[in-house]
């Protein structure tokens, strides 16, 4: 005999939603504007962004893979982080950052991948540093095509020394130190390798370990100032992170966390309603 479930059917109900609303932010092709200035508004999870910039597909020290997703805008303050670092990397001898992605051209959340990414203050950098995009632009095929290579080892927990050089903890320390930036997230592996070379180092703060991230790092700026709509992250615990909060990841309860009921995402800010609809 059929019962009905109603708890079953309000949370697929609810998912259906949620995927609705990510379907309107993906198809406007045009930033919103509510103000003068670059505005990012709400939660980094929930919420959204007017007056995005777009990232050019290149430029010195990096070049902008997947192009087809689309997801190339962005806080003025990230755009300009990204050339930052771009340029400190390559005038470092360090190689070409491969960026992944940034958010929509309002923000918002996606239909796929990423429930952060939504204020314009996200991006995804991969670990690689192509020898070859040192060399050239990267065809429209490679920047489809090409993956992003893990820098874990293929068994363990280890590093893998064929993906890993200093070069990439050169590359980390420079975004790290960027007074704008909040925290990145890497793989845990990652941050103990890090702890591992430099423990003590102030910089280490602001990497903070998380699932997956074994082929890119994610950076998450400040919020800007001005930006009064825009909700702070926490603030980060004191130390270098390099401490017993750092071995639970390596735990069994982390690395087979519970499942449980999925997770609805916040509700947008109602300025987000009028950012969707301008």
């Amino acid at each position: 005999m059929y019962v009905f479930n109603s708890k079953f059917w309000g949370v697929i109900a609810l998912l259906w939603s949620v995927q609705g609303h990510a379907n309107s932010w993906s198809q406007v092709s045009q930033p919103a504007y509510i103000g003068d200035t670059a505005q990012s508004i709400g939660t980094y999870n929930g919420g959204c962004l007017s007056g995005a910039v777009s990232l050019p597909k290149e430029g010195l020290g990096y070049q902008v893979m997947r192009l087809s997703r689309n997801r190339v805008y962005g806080h003025p303050d990230l755009k300009q982080f990204i050339e930052k670092l771009g340029q400190n990397t390559v005038s470092q001898g360090l190689g070409v950052l491969l960026i992944g992605d940034l958010g929509q051209v309002r923000g918002g959340p996606t239909l796929s991948g990423h429930r952060s990414h939504q204020t314009g203050l996200d991006v995804d950098i991969w670990f690689m540093l192509s020898a070859q995009a040192t060399q050239r632009s990267l065809t429209a095929s490679e920047r489809e095509t090409w993956s992003a290579a893990s820098v874990l080892a293929a068994h363990g927990d280890g590093i893998n020394p064929a993906q890993w050089t200093q070069a990439n903890t050169k590359v980390l320390e420079i975004a790290a130190t960027m007074p704008e930036v909040d925290r990145i997230f890497v793989n845990p592996s990652v941050k103990r390798e890090l702890c591992r070379q430099q423990a003590g180092s102030p910089w280490l703060k602001k990497i903070r370990p998380w699932w997956k991230h074994d082929d890119h790092f994610h950076v998450r700026l400040k919020c800007p100032i001005g930006n009064r709509h825009c909700v702070a992250q926490e603030p980060l615990p004191s130390g270098d992170g390099c401490d017993a909060g750092l071995a639970w990841w390596f735990s069994a309860e982390a690395k087979k966390p519970a499942k449980g009921k999925p997770t609805p995402p916040p509700p947008l800010p109602a300025l987000c309603d009028v950012v969707l609809n301008k």
